[in-house]
């Protein structure tokens, strides 16, 4: 398998696609854990409940590591779009699996301002949401990359 080079993978935040914001879903992770950290301080009485805290902590903990793995590169990237020679690669987090797209079985490709789809010669469509490309170098550098992608595997992109 060739080795990856950053010109040819656009890095996406899949924070912007989620009902909650990524700052709010820390500070909720966050939230808990200060509260499940000065309920166990505080609670010295003999009918405590020890077991339901370390339950408790350890849930906040693991939803707190999912929030920032989940949204940030800490074990790497984890959301892209790959333009690979012959296959359009999207992987839409850590714990989602990779959505490849073959280029000989692409009828179009049509460019929005919020969307791209790809429409496939079998009749189905994978629409894409391009809020999830942040950053205007990032963001030209999908459209060029995406134009010669088209140009190379003769598929016919249609930009509105």
């Amino acid at each position: 398998m060739p080795s990856v080079t950053p010109s040819n993978r656009i890095l996406l935040r899949p924070a912007n696609t989620s009902r909650v914001s990524f700052w709010w879903q820390v500070g909720l992770g966050l939230l808990t854990l200060a509260y499940v950290l000065f309920a166990r301080w505080a609670d010295v009485g003999e009918h405590s409940f020890h077991f339901v805290h370390w339950v408790f902590l350890a849930l906040s903990l693991s939803f707190l590591g999912y929030v920032l793995i989940d949204n940030s590169p800490l074990l790497g990237t984890q959301s892209y779009l790959e333009f690979t020679p012959g296959y359009l690669v999207f992987k839409s987090g850590l714990f989602r699996a990779k959505q490849v797209l073959p280029a000989e079985q692409m009828a179009a490709i049509e460019l929005e301002a919020t969307v791209l789809r790809v429409r496939q010669r079998s009749g189905e469509i994978f629409a894409f949401k391009l809020n999830q490309v942040k950053g205007t170098r990032r963001k030209l550098r999908f459209r060029e990359q995406l134009r010669k992608f088209a140009q190379q595997h003769g598929v016919t992109l249609r930009e509105a």
